[in-house]
This record gives C-alpha cells, structure tokens and sequence, in this order.
C-alpha cells in the first residue's frame, strides 16, 4: 500500500497540475534568498554515494561554497516533491525518472553529471537458477520509471516471457512496484520470486542467506547510469560559477570513491548519520572480494568479465560524465518498454534532442579535464561511446 501511495503520488508530481505550485514555491524561496547553499537531498541507497562523500569530506568547503547537512527522505515522491519546492537543490534521480519531471511535469531541471554505474541487480530466491524459472512468477521493481524496469523486460523478453501486473499465466512474470526497504523481507516470506533493485538490497538479501543475484543490470547494459545527479535550471544557468564549483565537488568526490571504497564503506555505514546500513554489507558492493566475484563469474551472474576492467566497476562504480548515447538509448527503450502511469508523452520525444535539452555537460567536462581525472575514469578516448547490451 505504501508503494502504491507513492507511486500515485509521483504521478501527480509528474503533470503540470501537480508540479506548479511546488515550482511557485521554489521560485519564491530563490527570490527570499538567491544565494543558497547546497542542500542535497537523498535515499539512502548506495545510489547517493558521491553526494554523501562530498559532505563528508568536506569537498564543498574546499570549493569555498556552503554546504547543509543532506536530508534523507524514505521515499522518491518525497525526494522530488522537495526539490520541484526548492526544499533542496541537488539530488539523485533514477535515470527515467528526470525524463517525466522534464517532460510531464515540464519542470526547469538539468543532469549535470551521472551518480553513479551500476549498483543494482536481480536477486531471486535460491533455488531459482535462470530467469526461465521465474515464468509464472512476481517479481518487484522500485519503480516502473527506473533502469531497473528497462534490464528486467529485457531479460524477461529475451526468455520468452511477457509483463503483466496481473495474477501471472503460463510464460509471464508479474511485476509490482515495491518499497526497497520491503524487498528482502518478501523475498525470505516467499510473497515474491525476486527483485531487482539498487544496493545495498541485494547484498543484504544474500548477507541473510535468502537470495542470491542472478545478474547483474551493468552486466545487461555496460557502464549504465542507474542515478543522474540534478539541479534546477535556474541555478545552472543563473549561478554558472556556483554550479561549477558544485561539479567539481561532487567530480572530486567520486574519484575519491573510485580510489577508497573501504574508506567510503565506512563512512556511509549506520552510525555516522548518512545511511541505515551495516559497514559489512556495504563493503560487499564497494569492494567485493576477488573470491566473491569468482563466485558471480563461475554461477553466471556476470556473463561479461571483460566489462569489468577499469578497475573501478564491479558492483557499482563511478564515471560522472553524462553521455548523451546513453540518454538517447535510455528514451529508446522508455518508448517501448511496458510502464504504467501517464507516459503518452514519451512517444513524442526524439531521443537526440532530449539528450541536449536534459544533459549540462560542460560543468563536470571542465572539472574532468582541469583535474586531470580522465585517465581514473577511462575517458582518456574522449567524450562519446557506443552503447553495449546483451541479455
């Protein structure tokens, strides 16, 4: 019930109706005061990990800007109902989901920089060996909006199945939206077959001994965005030098993920005010053992060894710059994947266009070439790749 009250209550954030007086509000809190500090506002979720440790080490500080103590919220209707209010002004956003508060609620908003790669995968319960055995089964997604939605049909499709939100027939999978924090618990209960979701979920599910991963989304989809960090418009374009100095913060911060993802374990972990999670199961996703990933390897959670070689991507990792191969893509597969809610509107966009009119890449494209950071990331290349994908 919980996650269908936040589902509908997006979807009314999600139209002009809903999201109006919420940008009135943002308006008038940025003219009472046009020269905010940082305020982020967050899941927690390893999905918000470069924006928690750039807090934490102060990196905001170091850019000389002012930085608020970031807000949890318990769930992503919370979260975007105070940044369309200006509650907050920098926040993580599953990737399909900035497209709907750009194009449904036509809200001012622009993706600086990515969050993060990967960090998600489909946990199932343990006697399920391959996606075949979930036919006539449920499965739980966070949201219909999300990366995850788009990896699990594709690799329900790939298998023969169909979607449904139905009671499942013979060769369909039922999916229902679901909290992630609910995920494990009704996993162990039997009331679902599995889920996919973002970490640490699935670590916790198999710290518990109730759920193994079955594949991982980044081994679907190479390198994906799972969140992309957002700004208001206004900001971006009214505080060009603020906004700079917020991109170099958050750009700083993920190679320092990159390069201590102990450190970053520790940090997150319960007791330090930032997330719920334990420091064991956070370790488990920043920095998986080489015998834990042998065991990903030899049961075929991942199929693509040879994705995996940066360095820097296992479970999840980090690249902040925002390729507009990826978002076009991203609304290509949005267009026919099956969603529920108010998304007549993605048929009318041309995936080109949305990537210029969403990405603000010149921000982290600066901070990436003056700190001398594109060898950390493997961007050495340049500034454009080409999507791989195989189920």
């Amino acid at each position: 019930m919980n996650s269908r009250r936040d589902f509908l209550k997006l979807l009314s954030l999600f139209s002009f109706a809903g999201s109006a007086p919420l940008l009135q509000a943002q308006e008038l809190k940025r003219t009472n005061q046009p020269e905010q500090p940082v305020r982020i506002g967050y899941l927690p979720i390893t999905d918000a990990t470069p924006l928690l440790v750039a807090h934490a080490q102060k990196l905001f500080e170091k850019q000389g800007i002012k930085a608020e103590k970031p807000i949890i919220f318990r769930s992503w209707s919370q979260l975007v109902e105070a940044f369309l209010s200006g509650e907050v002004n920098l926040v993580h956003l599953l990737s399909p989901m900035s497209l709907w508060l750009k194009y449904a609620a036509n809200a001012p908003v622009k993706a600086v920089m990515w969050n993060h790669l990967a960090g998600s995968a489909l946990t199932v319960q343990p006697q399920i060996e391959r996606i075949s055995d979930l036919d006539g089964k449920t499965v739980a997604i966070p949201f219909w909006y999300s990366i995850h939605n788009i990896v699990v049909q594709q690799l329900l499709q790939a298998n023969n199945l169909s979607v449904t939100t139905k009671k499942p027939k013979e060769n369909e999978v039922k999916l229902i939206v679901m909290s992630p924090s609910d995920m494990v618990t009704a996993l162990a209960n039997g009331v679902i077959a599995g889920f996919i979701v973002a970490e640490p979920f699935n670590a916790l599910a198999e710290a518990k001994g109730v759920g193994k991963i079955l594949r991982f989304s980044a081994d679907v989809w190479r390198d994906h965005a799972c969140c992309l960090t957002m700004m208001h418009e206004q900001d971006v374009t009214e505080r060009p030098e603020w906004t700079q100095k917020v991109v170099n913060a958050l750009t700083e911060s993920q190679v320092f993920c990159v390069n201590q993802p102990l450190e970053v374990a520790k940090t997150l972990a319960r007791g330090n005010g930032y997330t719920p999670h334990s420091q064991e199961v956070l370790e488990k996703v920043l920095a998986p053992s080489e015998q834990q990933w042998a065991e990903y390897l030899a049961r075929g959670a991942v199929k693509h060894p040879e994705w995996h070689t940066h360095g820097h991507q296992q479970r999840i990792g980090f690249q902040p710059y925002p390729f507009d191969s990826y978002m076009e893509k991203l609304v290509e597969f949005l267009q026919t994947t099956k969603l529920a809610g108010n998304n007549g509107f993605l048929a009318e966009l041309n995936p080109t266009q949305v990537a210029r009119e969403l990405n603000a890449p010149q921000f982290v494209k600066k901070s990436l070439e003056q700190g001398d950071y594109l060898t950390v990331f493997g961007l050495q290349n340049g500034f454009e790749r080409v999507e791989e994908i195989d189920v």
